[in-house]
């Protein structure tokens, strides 16, 4: 979401995308540039899987210039703060069917 030609990474269309999934379905949010935070924090909150990395976003703030192990503790931190555990990388493959 938010790329040029894709939906504006704002809430309404996140769920606009997410409320007709059937029960139980595996869904995988990536916020790009500013949308980033807010696309993966309701992810998190409505079940679904994230990702992120510098090819999603340059900054973490104006002056700050991020990293993919910036980027992976945020995300840590923002599941931790909603209560959401992070999968294991065995854990990933099952959920991926991998």
């Amino acid at each position: 979401m938010n790329v040029p030609g894709a939906l504006p990474g704002i809430p309404k269309n996140l769920m606009f995308l997410v409320d007709p999934l059937p029960e139980g379905a595996t869904f995988t949010i990536s916020g790009i540039g500013r949308s980033q935070v807010t696309m993966l924090s309701m992810a998190i909150l409505l079940g679904g899987h994230v990702r992120t990395g510098i090819e999603d976003v340059l900054k973490m703030d104006q002056d700050t210039y991020a990293t993919n192990p910036l980027l992976v503790e945020r995300i840590v931190s923002i599941a931790g703060a909603l209560a959401r555990k992070i999968a294991t990388p065995a854990e990933a493959r099952v959920i991926l069917s991998l």
